[in-house]
């Protein structure tokens, strides 16, 4: 059985950084794609960036391009959302998810693509 889970969410001022980290346990997962997203107060969750397990391609939706980076740490099966110049606007729940089958990539920024979900760590950014 395959869990994730979060951790590095917290109440920071804006500008300021963060880095969540996400640990996939399971004796044998592979995931093809990681990936996090958020979720604020009544809105959908949404894709902020991915990246491919193997070939390390990144993605990412354009409001957090040039301010986070998703990074791995293969042996670890870890994955890390560095946030910079946070934005009272980045405040949600950040989730990561996984999913070990072949993603098209027009769904790699779709929820419904992955499969294995944490449980979410809560970020706030105060104005």
């Amino acid at each position: 059985q395959v869990q994730l889970v979060e951790s590095g969410g917290g109440l920071v001022q804006a500008g300021a950084s963060l880095r969540l980290s996400c640990v996939a346990s399971g004796r044998t997962f592979s995931p093809y794609v990681m990936a996090w997203f958020r979720q604020a107060p009544g809105k959908e969750r949404e894709f902020v960036a991915g990246i491919n397990w193997n070939a390390g391609y990144t993605y990412y939706t354009d409001f957090v391009k040039g301010r986070f980076t998703i990074s791995k740490d293969y042996a670890k099966i870890t994955v890390y959302l560095q946030m910079n110049s946070l934005k009272p606007e980045d405040t949600a729940i950040y989730f990561c998810a996984a999913e070990k089958d072949i993603v098209p990539s027009n769904r790699l920024f779709t929820a419904p693509a992955y499969d294995y979900w944490g449980q979410g760590t809560q970020v706030t950014v105060s104005s």
